[in-house]
């Protein structure tokens, strides 16, 4: 058994290798620093990006700060503000949904648990008249949620089944209007193609119960984000367009979603230009097609979609990245506003997920806090993010690591950078420390490249079998994370 379990795991490795190298050979141009992107789009695993990265790194604007709400969720992808300090999220790798909760109210999480288990490829949700429903790859299923205490209750009903998972975009998306219809985006199953199952690359409308299902939109390649407009009631969709035609071509989309409305996939892109593979013979579509109501920057992949509250007519749209471009691009959210005119203007919200090519998170998406804030989810830091008004700078506010399906670490709650950092300062004066680690640069034991050499979870982890000749402390994991608060944050440049 144990010799069949390794060969399994070795074809599977050698078959993700095979293709990232076959896409690197049909990507000549692409850059470098997109393999571990491609990694993350096959496998659904994400990078190890210290917390101190990613507060020095990100950037908000004008009158919002950053911090950290909670961290080590696998794949963190889809979110619902579920009111009394309670935030939904879906995680297709583990097939849950989290609970994350603000139990005391200063604006920190204290507490994470699974709300939903043993799903499949759990992606959409949303809590609708006393139920949250949950839109997995192949199914939507709803249950009794209780917004008062955030237990759910009684049995897990599926309501919408055998829908067809095979293929590229497998994930599901869904949302209620105004008037109690819930809307279902399903993906296309290839990069473009004719579908054989017409659902697939459609936007679907059915009652709240699950019946009277039809499709309303069609040739919508990957509409993962769904939102209503609150000023009349719209529903807008992102999308993300076909790859394989270079660099700048085609852009990605939002959509206004009207009913019986054919969107252009896969024979046109865009302004309906005519698809260089598949548009030749269906010409008359660019007559009748809808075109986009705004244009992001080829594969810049948007994603999740919320309309606030507090911005007049704005959208703010997560943009996953690019993992096929020569040069990355996206990894940001944007905000999109809506002139007396008509016309759509964009400008930067979150930034500094890239950075001089580096790549430290993907956003996913985005959701109110109630409070004049929003969360925003990465799969790839596996990092929920809290944005705040009218805060001084970023902070480092640590919150429960909820481990499954992936590795990770549990983080104290509720304190700052700073009073972890002291914390540390007192055990290391405690244990002596300095009496071997001296603070010139030249002495063997300096502790001056510490803040290079290691992140915050790695030093917190060397602490368990450090290199001789430094001894072995009894070091509980806060501790251990108190210490390496205090020596990063002394030894950085």
């Amino acid at each position: 058994m144990f010799k069949i379990m390794i060969k399994v795991i070795s074809s599977v490795l050698i078959g993700l290798l095979l293709l990232v190298v076959g896409v690197v050979v049909l990507m000549p141009g692409i850059h470098i620093s997109s393999l571990p992107m491609m990694l993350n789009v096959l496998t659904g695993s994400g990078a190890d990006t210290s917390d101190h990265t990613l507060i020095r790194e990100l950037q908000s604007t004008e009158g919002y700060s950053i911090s950290i709400y909670a961290r080590g969720i696998a794949n963190p992808r889809m979110m619902w503000q579920a009111g009394n300090g309670r935030l939904l999220v879906s995680s297709p790798k583990s097939g849950e949904i989290m609970q994350i909760s603000d139990t005391d109210g200063d604006g920190n999480a204290d507490k994470v648990t699974s709300l939903l288990k043993d799903l499949h490829r759990p992606h959409g949700l949303e809590v609708h008249q006393g139920f949250l429903y949950v839109a997995e790859s192949n199914q939507v299923g709803r249950i009794k949620y209780d917004a008062g205490s955030g237990k759910v209750s009684g049995d897990y009903d599926i309501i919408i089944d055998e829908l067809s998972d095979n293929g590229n975009h497998w994930s599901k998306t869904i949302r209620f209007d105004e008037d109690n219809w819930l809307y279902l985006s399903l993906g296309s199953t290839c990069n473009v193609c004719e579908e054989v199952d017409a659902r697939r690359a459609s936007i679907m409308r059915f009652r709240a119960d699950g019946s009277d299902g039809k499709i309303v939109a069609r040739g919508l390649r990957n509409s993962a984000g769904l939102a209503i407009a609150p000023w009349d009631g719209s529903l807008y969709a992102t999308d993300n367009g076909r790859d394989l035609l270079g660099d700048n071509y085609p852009p990605c989309e939002l959509n206004k979603i009207e009913q019986d409305q054919f969107y252009g996939w896969p024979y046109l892109n865009g302004d309906n230009d005519i698809d260089p593979d598949m548009g030749a013979g269906h010409e008359s579509l660019q007559n009748t097609a809808k075109v986009p109501v705004f244009q992001f920057s080829a594969h810049n992949a948007p994603l999740g979609i919320y309309f606030s509250e507090h911005l007049k007519k704005t959208a703010l749209i997560a943009l996953h990245g690019s993992w096929n471009r020569s040069q990355p691009d996206g990894y940001k959210v944007v905000a999109l506003t809506w002139q007396q005119d008509g016309t759509i203007t964009s400008r930067d919200f979150i930034w500094g997920f890239l950075k001089d090519g580096e790549i430290i998170g993907r956003p996913v998406d985005i959701t109110g806090d109630g409070r004049g804030g929003y969360f925003v989810s990465d799969d790839y830091a596996r990092i929920i993010y809290h944005v705040s008004p009218n805060k001084q700078k970023n902070e480092a506010h640590y919150a429960p690591s909820f481990v499954s399906a992936t590795k990770g670490i549990s983080l104290e709650v509720g304190l700052t950078d700073d009073l972890l950092a002291r914390k540390g300062a007192d055990l290391f004066i405690q244990m002596n420390c300095g009496s071997c680690h001296s603070g010139e640069a030249s002495s063997q034991l300096s502790l001056g490249q510490v803040s290079s050499r290691y992140t915050l979870k790695t030093l917190a982890d060397y602490f368990l079998t450090p290199t001789p000749p430094m001894p072995q402390f009894d070091l509980d994991l806060d501790a251990r994370q108190q210490l390496a608060h205090y020596l990063i944050r002394e030894n950085s440049d």
